[in-house]
C-alpha cells in the first residue's frame, strides 16, 4: 500500500477578523493590524496601507499582544492603606476613586488651584490633558519633553520652525548623504529603517556620529565616536569650514533667511543686537536693486547679505556679517577643537568636504513651478541632496539648545532645508515661533487659566513670574533660570515640591510617568522626597494621584491609583493639534479604539478625566445646566472645537455640502469613518506645494484650508535668535522687567543669539581628574520608557544591561566579561556588571536604560533578572549639580530651556568582587496584582 500522508492544515486560519488600529509599544505610532479569534487577540503586523510604517512593524509592535496580557495590569482603582512606597492598596469602585479625588481637588480650585501640579509621561494626549489643567485653573501642568528632548525641539523652533522626527524627517527619496547625531534606535525606528533601507539601495552614504556604535551607526559608512558633549563644537567646526571655503548656499540665505536682516552694532545702544524695523515692525534688509531698506518680505526686493546701513550715528550689520566674524574665528578651526571632540583634524575636514561636495557638485533639479512669498514665480525646485537626523544625544546637556540650533544653522548655510534631498516639514509644521502661543501662568481661585500653559517666549515680558518676580510655576518654568522651557521641567517637580520652592502645592496628580524609579534623577533621593514627613507625620507633598495601566514603581508611591487601560482597550487621538503622524507630502491624524473590551475594572484615563471635570464643575467639561459635557474621551473626540471648526481630528468633519477634511462642524460619525479607513485620514500636500514650506504661498494657503492656519503664515529662517538677545540685554541692565543678580552673566554668556558651545555645567561643578569618564544610557530598539521590561517576548532580548566599557578601559582595569564594577559620581555610587565594547568613545561607559527594575514592580516574580542584575544608571545622576562653593545650588539643567543634562555625567570605575545582586539593592514593594505566572500562555481560538 502506498504510505498515506498525514492531514495538514497548510493554510490555517490566522483569524476570524482584523481591526486596524495603531500601535502604542513606542512612540512612531504605526499602523497595526490586530488578528482577532473568538474576541481575543491573536496575532498583530503592520499595516500595509499605513503611511507611517507601510507594513513595517519591528519586535516591540510585534510584542504588543504580550503587553495587552502583562500580568501587571492593574484591575480596579485602588487606595493606599500603607505607608507610602509599600505597595499597600486595597481595591475600591470607580464612583468611590473619583469622589475621593473630587473631594480632594475640589478645595484646591476654589481656593488655590496652583496646589494641583498635574504632569503627565509619555501619553500622546497632550492637547487634551493641558485643557483640563487649563479649566481647572492651575498653571503646573507640563509634559514629560523637559527631560526627553526639549532642546532639540524649541532649538528648532527658534531656528526654522521646527525639528526632527515629529517635525520633520530627510527627503529619503532623493538624499545621498545622510547624517544623524545622537539617536537612539527606539526612536521613530521603523520609519528611519525603511528610509536607511532606501539609501542603502541607491548606494547613498550614512555618516553617524555617537559616542556608542550600535543600531543605526552600527550600520553607518563613516562612524564618528564623538566625545559627549562636545557635538556642538564639532557642528561649528564643520560650520567653519564651510564658511571658509565658500561652500555655502548664498542665494538661499539672502532668500529665505534672515542673514541679511540689519542688526544694531551700536554697543551703547539699549537696542543693542536688534534688528532694524520698519512702522510694522517687520525686519529691514537692504535690497540690492535700490540699495536702499526694505521690509524683508516686499515684493519684489533682492536683499543684500553684504551692506550696511547707518542712521542716526548707529551702524547696523547684517546678521551675515556677525556670522562670519564668529564662525570664522580660529577657535572654531578643527585644530582648535579636534582634541577635545575626540576626533581628528582631518576626520572633521574630510566630512566638512564631503558635506560641501553632494550638496553643491550633486546638486539637481525638479521641474515644478512655484511662487514664493515675495511673489516671485520659480520654474524649479533645486534639490540639496544632504539630510541630517538627531534627537535626544545631542538634546541632553547643559549645552543642548545651543549644540541643536547650531545643527539646525548647519543645515541652513548649506541650503538643505525644505528643499528636495534636504530635511523635509511634516505639517501642521513649519510653524514660526509667533505662530505659537506664548505662556500663560495666572491663576484665579475658582477660574480657568488665562491661556495655554506652554509655549514659546519672545522676550523677558513672556516669563511666568509673579508680581514679585517669583517663579509661577512649580517646576520654575519660563523664569530667569531657564526662560525658553517650553516643555516645563517635570523633572524638578518633585524636588520643588518637597522643598517647597517656590511654594508648597497640596496634591501631584501624574499619569504614565514613572518618577519613582527610570524617569526621575536622583531616583533614591526622589523616592525619600515622596515618603518624608514633616514634624507633624504628615506627608511633605500631601496627596498624590497616579494613573498607570501596569503596576510600575511608581504605583506604590500614590495615594490613590486610577487605573489605565492598555492601548487596545481605549480611545487615542493622535491629533493634528498635538503630535500627528504627518509626512512630508502629507497631513495626517490617526486614532487608537477599542478593539477589545477590558476584563477589569479600569478605564481610559481621558475618559476618567472627563467625569472628573464634570464633578470638579470645570467650564470646559460641563454642559449649560450643570450636566456631563463630554460622556467619554470618544465624546470629546468627537465634538470638542478648539474655535469653530478646528476639532481633535482633521478627517471627516461636516461641511456645508456634506463631509470634508480639515475645517469642518462635529461629524457624530466621524470615529466610524476612521477605523474603517484603517484608523488614519490623510490629506496630500499638491505637488507644486510640497517644499519650500515656509515661502511657497500654494502650501501657506493648502494649511489655511485644512486648517493649520487661519491665515498665511510665511517667514524666514533665524540663523540670529533675536528673542535670545533680549535676555541678554535685560541681563545687561536694560529694560523694567530684570533678573536676579546672580543670573546676570550666565544669561549674557549662555542665551547668545547666534549658536555657540560651551562645557557642559557639570565640568565646572565636579573634578575632572577625579571622575574622567562619561556615563550614558540609551534605549535599546526592542525597549521603550520600562514598559518592555515587563513583556514575555522582549525580555528575552534584554533581561539584564551590564555596563559597557572600551577596550582601554576594560583592559586597565583587568576586567574580563561578567566582572563587576563599582562606579561612582559625585552623588552616588552603584555596583554592576561589566563587558568589553570596542566601537565605543574611550573616555565613555554606556548601558541600556529602563532594563533594571524594583522588585516587586511589573508583576515579575522574586529573582528575575531585571531585578539582580539590571540597574539603573539614574541612581548616579542629580537634578541638581554638586555644590561649587557659591551658595548656591544649581539645576542640572540646559540654562536656556531647563532641560535634564542626562548626559553630562562623570563618574570614575574600579573592579570589585562580584556580590549577589547589583547595588543599591533596594526594599521589595508589595505588588497590588501579585506576581505573574512561570510560564505566560494561553490558547486563542478553538
Amino acid at each position: 500500500m502506498p504510505h498515506r500522508q498525514p492531514d495538514l492544515d497548510l493554510s490555517p486560519r490566522v483569524s476570524d477578523e482584523v481591526r486596524k488600529t495603531t500601535c502604542y509599544m513606542c512612540a512612531c505610532r504605526c499602523g497595526i493590524d490586530v488578528h482577532m479569534k473568538d474576541g481575543k487577540v491573536a496575532y498583530i503586523e503592520g499595516n500595509r496601507d499605513h503611511p507611517v510604517n507601510k507594513g513595517v512593524l519591528c519586535a516591540k509592535g510585534s510584542a504588543g499582544i504580550m503587553q495587552h496580557n502583562a500580568p501587571s495590569r492593574l484591575r480596579a482603582p485602588l487606595k493606599r492603606v500603607g505607608p507610602r512606597g509599600s505597595g499597600e492598596f486595597e481595591e475600591i469602585s470607580w464612583d468611590e476613586a473619583l469622589s475621593l479625588a473630587t473631594e480632594w481637588l475640589a478645595p484646591l480650585r476654589e481656593t488655590a488651584p496652583e496646589k494641583l501640579a498635574f504632569f503627565t509621561g509619555r501619553d500622546q494626549s497632550q492637547s487634551f490633558t493641558s485643557y483640563w489643567a487649563q479649566n481647572f485653573g492651575t498653571p503646573n501642568y507640563a509634559a514629560h519633553g523637559g527631560f526627553c528632548s526639549v532642546n532639540m525641539a524649541a532649538a528648532g523652533i527658534y531656528t526654522m520652525g521646527g525639528a526632527f522626527w515629529e517635525f520633520g524627517t530627510p527627503d529619503w527619496d532623493h538624499t545621498k548623504l545622510f547624517m544623524l547625531f545622537g539617536v537612539a534606535e527606539d526612536h521613530d525606528s521603523n520609519p528611519i529603517k525603511m528610509g536607511i533601507g532606501k539609501l542603502k539601495a541607491r548606494g547613498a552614504r550614512v555618516i553617524g556620529v555617537n559616542p556608542i556604535r550600535t543600531g543605526y551607526n552600527a550600520i553607518a559608512d563613516d562612524w564618528v565616536g564623538i566625545t559627549p558633549g562636545t557635538d556642538g563644537l564639532f557642528i561649528l567646526a564643520l560650520v567653519h569650514e564651510l564658511m571658509k571655503a565658500g561652500r555655502i548656499d548664498v542665494d538661499y540665505l539672502a532668500r529665505y533667511t534672515n542673514a541679511p536682516v540689519l542688526v544694531n552694532s551700536d554697543p551703547k545702544s539699549p537696542e543693542h543686537g536688534l534688528f532694524l524695523r520698519d512702522g510694522d515692525d517687520k525686519p529691514l534688509v537692504i535690497d540690492r536693486n535700490t540699495g536702499k531698506l526694505a521690509a524683508f518680505d516686499k515684493p519684489g526686493i533682492r536683499p543684500d547679505l553684504h551692506a550696511t546701513h547707518r542712521a542716526a550715528g548707529i551702524t547696523h550689520r547684517p546678521v551675515m556679517h556677525l556670522m562670519a566674524e564668529r564662525y570664522l574665528d580660529k577657535k572654531y578651526a578643527p585644530e582648535a577643537v579636534a582634541e577635545r571632540c575626540g576626533l581628528t583634524v582631518q576626520k572633521i575636514r574630510n566630512i566638512a568636504a564631503e558635506l560641501a561636495r553632494v550638496a553643491f557638485d550633486e546638486a539637481f533639479t525638479l521641474d515644478r513651478e512655484w511662487t514664493d512669498f515675495r511673489g516671485e514665480t520659480h520654474q524649479t525646485m533645486t534639490g540639496r541632496p544632504v539630510s541630517f537626523h538627531a534627537m535626544r544625544g545631542i538634546s541632553a546637556h547643559s549645552n543642548g539648545f545651543q549644540t541643536c540650533r547650531a545643527l539646525h544653522v548647519l543645515q541652513i548655510i548649506l541650503g538643505t532645508v525644505e528643499v528636495p534631498g534636504g530635511m523635509r516639514f511634516k505639517p501642521p509644521y513649519p510653524k514660526p515661533v509667533s505662530a505659537h502661543p506664548r505662556p500663560h501662568s495666572n491663576s484665579a481661585p475658582g477660574k480657568p487659566l488665562d491661556g495655554p500653559h506652554l509655549g514659546y517666549v519672545t522676550g523677558p515680558d513672556d516669563l511666568c513670574l509673579k508680581a514679585d518676580g517669583s517663579p509661577a510655576r512649580i517646576d520654575k518654568a519660563f523664569t530667569w533660570e531657564n526662560p525658553l522651557s517650553a516643555h516645563g521641567l517635570m523633572h524638578m517637580v518633585i524636588s520643588n515640591a518637597h522643598a517647597g520652592d517656590p511654594y508648597k502645592i497640596d496634591t501631584l496628580f501624574m499619569y504614565m510617568a514613572n518618577m519613582s524609579w527610570n524617569s526621575s534623577m536622583n531616583t533614591g533621593g526622589v523616592m525619600e522626597m515622596l515618603t518624608d514627613t514633616d514634624e507633624n507625620g504628615d506627608y511633605v507633598i500631601p496627596r498624590i494621584i497616579y494613573s498607570d495601566a501596569y503596576s510600575s514603581e511608581m504605583v506604590a508611591y500614590a495615594d490613590l491609583i486610577l487605573p489605565d487601560t492598555t492601548y487596545l482597550e481605549r480611545y487615542d487621538c493622535i491629533s493634528l493639534l498635538d503630535r500627528p503622524i504627518s509626512e512630508p507630502n502629507a497631513a495626517a491624524d490617526a486614532i487608537r479604539w477599542p478593539v477589545v473590551q477590558p476584563d477589569r475594572d479600569v478605564r481610559g484615563f481621558q475618559s476618567a478625566l472627563c467625569e472628573l471635570g464634570a464633578r470638579l464643575n470645570l467650564p470646559g467639561f460641563v454642559t449649560e445646566d450643570g450636566g456631563q459635557k463630554y460622556a467619554d474621551y470618544a465624546d470629546y473626540i468627537t465634538n470638542h472645537q478648539r474655535k469653530p471648526g478646528i476639532g481633535p481630528l482633521a478627517g471627516w468633519r461636516m461641511g456645508k455640502h456634506g463631509l470634508t477634511h480639515g475645517r469642518g462642524a462635529p461629524n457624530e460619525a466621524q470615529l466610524d469613518s476612521y477605523i474603517k479607513n484603517g484608523g488614519f485620514c490623510v490629506q496630500h500636500i499638491p505637488e507644486d506645494a510640497q517644499y519650500y514650506k515656509p515661502w511657497n504661498m500654494a502650501y501657506q494657503d493648502w494649511a489655511v484650508g485644512i486648517g493649520i492656519f487661519d491665515s498665511p503664515q510665511p517667514y524666514i529662517f533665524d540663523l540670529y535668535a533675536e528673542p535670545l538677545r533680549r535676555f541678554q540685554l535685560a541681563a545687561e541692565g536694560h529694560g523694567e522687567r530684570q533678573p536676579p543678580d546672580h543670573l546676570r552673566e550666565r544669561i549674557k554668556a549662555t542665551l547668545d543669539p547666534l549658536p555657540i558651545w560651551y562645557p557642559a555645567l557639570e565640568d565646572g561643578h565636579v573634578d575632572g581628574e577625579e571622575y574622567p569618564i562619561h556615563a550614558l544610557t540609551q534605549r535599546p530598539m526592542a525597549m521603550y520608557h520600562s514598559w518592555g521590561g515587563q513583556n514575555a517576548w522582549l525580555r528575552q532580548i534584554h533581561g539584564y544591561n551590564p555596563l559597557y566599557l572600551p577596550t582601554q578601559l576594560f583592559q586597565q582595569h583587568g576586567f574580563s566579561d561578567g566582572d563587576w564594577a563599582r562606579v561612582t559620581s559625585a552623588h552616588g555610587e552603584i555596583t554592576v556588571p561589566v563587558a568589553h565594547m570596542a566601537a565605543l568613545n574611550p573616555h565613555t561607559v554606556w548601558t541600556w536604560n529602563a532594563i533594571g527594575k524594583r522588585k516587586g514592580a511589573w508583576a515579575l516574580k522574586d529573582g528575575a533578572p531585571e531585578t539582580t542584575k539590571g540597574f539603573l544608571l539614574n541612581h548616579l545622576i542629580h537634578e541638581l549639580l554638586p555644590p561649587r562653593g557659591d551658595g548656591l545650588r544649581w539645576a542640572n539643567s540646559d540654562p536656556v530651556t531647563g532641560q535634564a543634562a542626562w548626559f553630562d555625567l562623570r563618574v570614575k570605575i574600579e573592579k570589585v568582587r562580584a556580590p549577589d545582586e547589583a547595588h543599591p539593592v533596594l526594599p521589595r514593594i508589595a505588588s497590588p496584582v501579585g506576581q505573574g505566572p512561570d510560564e505566560l500562555t494561553w490558547k486563542v481560538g478553538k
